[in-house]
């Protein structure tokens, strides 16, 4: 796996919030206010990401019964594909 950079970010806490945290990294065995800060931030991506999928299903809910097979569909999608290269790439001179 490749090792990502890393910046810091400093934020203010009341002393309550403070506490709070404090209690949640013993409680959870967190090595670090840090460990403890990235694991939140990546549970709150992974959920925008289901909020995302949701949203997405539910428009496709929306749009009601495909008309055409998948099949049909990706044959067509393959030929508007072909089609768009065809005539985005550079002519040859005759």
């Amino acid at each position: 796996m490749p090792t990502m950079s890393t910046v810091t970010m400093n934020i203010s806490l009341t002393d309550d919030l403070k506490s709070f945290v404090d209690i949640r990294i013993k409680a959870r065995s967190y090595s670090s206010t840090s460990e403890y800060m990235r694991d939140l931030i990546r549970r709150d991506e992974e959920k925008a990401g289901e909020e995302r999928l949701k949203a997405l299903i539910e428009v496709g809910m929306a749009s009601g019964v495909a008309e055409d097979t998948w099949p049909e569909q990706r044959e067509a999608l393959r030929r508007r594909i072909a089609q768009t290269r065809r005539q985005q790439s550079p002519r040859k001179a005759e």
